[in-house]
């Protein structure tokens, strides 16, 4: 099978220039291609996992991938999917992401003798002259059709700045430049990005005479609709110092039973024949194919081990026994209990375990709390620090969220 016809299995294509081409050129040529990453902050989240995963799958089909961090766009922001401007970076803080997505990028793409390249779109929108990048390039596009576009439509309400009206020519010009430095003839991005690719496409025909092509994937999103990768915490990081391993693979266990098989198809690269068993299942059954999936999602991200550590962990936890060998950890300041003991909330609320008393209060209420394996009675008890005695206290959270607390 293919490249091409692979991703189509998985249901990682949404939408293509020219799907028959791109088909030929994917399936029996080798296309340089690339899919840019905006450093809006110091850590790549599911979200971008999704396209570092369809980046995996063409370099090992032979094709090469330009990895396009941006160091320029990044100073704008792309106002796709968002209600409001993003918030502006100093160049220092952009470089600072750069670096660390460069760091975790490099665990599952190969940039060794060039089989993949990483690049910078600030080396050149940085250094434009304006009134030149004006006459040269937005001298091609039109500013009624921009607004048709889902990306902006969906913003003219609420208001669009002339600052954002300028990402789509600077993304579309990254095209461009990478064509002429890299002969890059294709851009991936997910499916929010159509409308800035057909511009990148566009803008190549009319400078160049070239034909290029652009192909989108679907966004990592529920069965109902809705997007992946958040959690009352917050994003699903790949930084194990923002999610931890075991956080990580929890929340691939725990996906909907609705969800495994497709997240199974787009986030791993187990063989489709394999796969297919797993979709079989049914009911409780369906906790294998879970434990499979969240094995492999964290395996490929923090490794083998850390996969083995946080499944071991998860399997003596929710099977009765409890090992705190590789639980999550919070600190919280042993000044707390300086007068021999402190009220539960207020260790709670110092781990982050809760985000506020109230919250506490009604999880104590509903005998959603636990402490060492004893349920909560009284949103008033309190911890003595007797309990600290074997250097942690275990609490549990509703039925899933597992936190050792130790002293510091």
């Amino acid at each position: 099978m293919g490249v091409f016809d692979e991703l189509k299995a998985r249901g990682l294509i949404a939408q293509l220039t020219n799907e028959e081409k791109i088909r030929d050129l994917l399936n029996n040529g080798k296309v340089t291609f690339y899919i840019g990453f905006d450093p809006t902050a110091d850590s790549l989240h599911v979200g971008h996992f999704v396209q570092i995963m369809v980046m995996a799958h063409m370099q090992r089909a032979g094709h090469v991938p330009i990895a396009l961090f941006g160091g320029g766009t990044g100073m704008i922001g792309d106002p796709s999917g968002k209600s409001d401007m993003r918030k502006m970076l100093t160049r220092e803080t952009i470089d600072h992401n750069i670096a660390c997505f460069q760091k975790q990028m490099a665990r599952l793409i190969d940039f060794s003798d060039g089989k993949a390249i990483m690049a910078n779109n600030g080396d050149w929108l940085l250094h434009l002259n304006y009134i030149d990048f004006l006459r040269d390039v937005g001298v091609h596009f039109s500013v009624n059709r921009m607004l048709t576009f889902e990306c902006y439509k969906q913003r003219l309400e609420r208001g669009l700045s002339f600052f954002e009206l300028n990402y789509m020519l600077m993304q579309s010009y990254d095209f461009l430049e990478l064509n002429r430095r890299y002969g890059c003839t294709m851009e991936l991005g997910g499916d929010d990005q159509w409308s800035n690719i057909i511009g990148g496409v566009e803008l190549l025909r009319k400078k160049e005479g070239k034909e290029v092509f652009g192909m989108t994937f679907t966004l990592l999103t529920t069965s109902e609709g809705k997007k992946m990768g958040k959690t009352e915490k917050g994003a699903v990081w790949l930084d194990p110092e923002k999610t931890s391993p075991f956080d990580f693979y929890q929340y691939w266990r725990n996906v909907d039973d609705a969800d495994v098989i497709r997240c199974m198809k787009i986030l791993t690269f187990l063989p489709l024949s394999e796969i297919e068993t797993y979709a079989k299942l049914e009911g409780g059954e369906l906790n294998r194919a879970k434990e499979v999936l969240a094995f492999e999602v964290t395996k490929l991200i923090h490794g083998e081990e850390e996969a083995v550590k946080a499944q071991d962990a998860a399997r003596a936890l929710f099977g009765g026994g409890v090992s705190a060998e590789n639980m999550p950890t919070a600190a919280v300041p042993a000044s707390l209990l300086e007068g021999g003991d402190a009220a539960l909330l207020d260790v709670l609320l110092a781990a982050k375990l809760i985000p506020s008393k109230s919250e506490g209060r009604r999880l104590a209420e509903q005998g959603g709390l636990m402490v060492d394996d004893r349920k909560v009675e009284s949103a008033a008890e309190r911890v003595d620090r007797s309990a600290f005695e074997k250097g942690y206290i275990h609490v549990k959270k509703g039925k899933k969220v597992h936190l050792k607390i130790t002293l510091e």
